[in-house]
């Protein structure tokens, strides 16, 4: 009864969402903050004052988001914790700022990063070549490439667990194949710089989507953003779940060439016409016009990441340095699941992952000051 394709998927995993007990959840890379008051208010305006929207198909294109979206990357450079703050006004730092104004014919709106991923690895992606990518990062890609049957070409990391760049070249220019990674990366938190990402570009194939997903961008990496005015082949994924506050709406985007937007446009028009919905238009657009507290937000949880990461190496732990919002760290002696087992008994959840090669390490997400100040005196005590 059931198709055979079906076999072949290996469904993602997310985090775990506590239903017996309120956990602190510093397991899923969710933002400690909530919206800016103002998405709040947007929200309670479009259903007190257009309530008969709710009854009417949105606009399909998110015309107005994809304005306010583009107009939050020229003001901040794309990199929240680097962006300057006067007021409620932001402009880029001089490293971020970008060569050219981002318009709205090269963003793409769709529901939450992961369906835009979907949409991008149909669009540009076949099955008569493997896809490059690292062999740790995030692990949806692995179940887009099985829903799709798209083969793999998993690059293991090197024994800094940086990218090893030159190898994933080698197998892209080998086969001819596109690229794609989290830059940050994840699970690790590293980050390759933007002059790194370009010297990638440029050595991998011409006729070939390179990929770089920027979920976690904001906390301290370098958006390559700057390089669509170089490279007409690249992609760029982002999302509002982390540093926007917003994974419980659900909206991601993609920035990249209007002609390259255009495909992915007709993917998306040939599944589902309407993905984003009208509040979460209305909320992303109040967001996007509210780029200060969330610049300031950003800020803080990349302060609160330094101190933490701090805390733990003074204590004996190893740390990967991060340029997200959370951290990789492991422990001599203590296993991962025992870690993340002891802080659980203690109301909080954090990340640990069964894969060989990573299980002695635990994800933890950066939280608010004082969730961090908890989960402080439990890990001195074990």
């Amino acid at each position: 009864m059931l198709a055979k394709r079906l076999e072949k998927l290996h469904p993602y995993v997310p985090g775990e969402q506590p239903k017996d007990r309120d956990y602190i959840k510093l397991n899923a890379n969710e933002n400690p903050y909530p919206p800016a008051q103002a998405v709040s208010e947007a929200i309670k305006s479009a259903l007190d004052s257009r309530r008969e929207k709710i009854g009417l198909y949105p606009d399909p294109d998110s015309n107005l988001l994809r304005q306010a979206i583009a107009d939050m990357i020229n003001s901040t450079g794309g990199v929240f914790c680097n962006t300057e703050i006067s007021g409620k006004k932001c402009s880029p730092s001089e490293k971020d700022k970008i060569p050219f104004t981002v318009t709205p014919d090269m963003i793409f709106c769709g529901n939450g990063s992961d369906e835009v991923l979907s949409f991008v690895f149909y669009t540009f992606f076949d099955s008569d070549r493997p896809l490059v990518m690292p062999e740790f990062t995030y692990s949806f890609y692995p179940v887009y490439c099985g829903y799709y049957g798209i083969p793999m070409d998993t690059i293991p990391l090197k024994s800094d667990w940086t990218l090893d760049t030159e190898k994933m070249l080698d197998e892209a220019n080998k086969n001819n194949s596109s690229i794609i990674f989290a830059n940050p990366n994840a699970p690790t938190g590293l980050s390759l710089s933007r002059s790194q990402v370009a010297e990638m570009i440029k050595k991998a194939p011409k006729d070939r989507i390179f990929v770089v997903d920027e979920a976690y961008c904001d906390f301290g990496g370098e958006s390559c953003i700057p390089l669509l005015a170089d490279f007409d082949n690249l992609v760029i994924v982002r999302t509002f779940s982390k540093s926007l506050s917003f994974a419980g709406m659900r909206l991601g985007y993609v920035v990249s060439s209007p002609d390259l937007i255009k495909a992915i446009f007709t993917v998306k028009n040939s599944f589902n016409h309407f993905p984003v919905d009208f509040i979460t238009q209305t909320a992303g657009a109040a967001s996007c016009e509210n780029a200060w507290y969330y610049a300031e937000n950003a800020k803080k949880v990349s302060a609160e990441r330094d101190s933490f990461t701090a805390f733990l190496r003074e204590r004996g732990w190893f740390v990967i340095d991060s340029k997200t919002n959370f951290v990789f760290t492991k422990k001599d002696g203590l296993s991962g699941e025992s870690i993340y087992q002891a802080v659980k008994k203690e109301g909080i959840l954090i990340r640990h992952f069964s894969t060989p090669g990573i299980d002695d390490f635990v994800r933890i997400t950066i939280g608010t000051h004082d969730q961090m100040a908890s989960l402080k005196k439990i890990l001195e005590a074990l």
